[in-house]
């Protein structure tokens, strides 16, 4: 991999990095308690319930994306970033540039 196509992943991983934290911020202000005061009906209250559950599950997959970009951008300079753990090909500069965050090569990470 030439440090052009590093560079071009490098940006990708900032993007990506800014993108997954506003995601986070925002299912962090979604997941906060239901007042019991708060007047919305039964029938509401069980369906904001269930949406909350789902955002808490959004939000454990975002921050865990996160931990994985922040990891792959401390490893950006090493000499086998972009190489698979398991079969140790290069991945795809294609793979890297949809998933920067890629630690196997698609035939590994079926």
């Amino acid at each position: 991999m030439d440090e052009t196509q590093k560079k071009a992943i490098e940006e990708k991983l900032l993007h990506e990095i800014n993108s997954t934290q506003k995601k986070i911020e925002e299912y962090t202000e979604l997941c906060k308690p239901i007042a019991p005061e708060d007047s919305i009906g039964r029938i509401s209250r069980m369906d904001a319930i269930n949406n909350k559950s789902v955002v808490e599950a959004a939000l454990r997959e975002a921050k865990n994306k996160m931990q994985q970009l922040l990891t792959m951008q401390s490893k950006i300079k090493e000499i086998d970033f972009g190489v698979c753990i398991k079969c140790k090909q290069e991945i795809p500069l294609g793979r890297l540039m949809i998933r920067p965050h890629s630690k196997f090569c698609v035939n590994c990470a079926q």
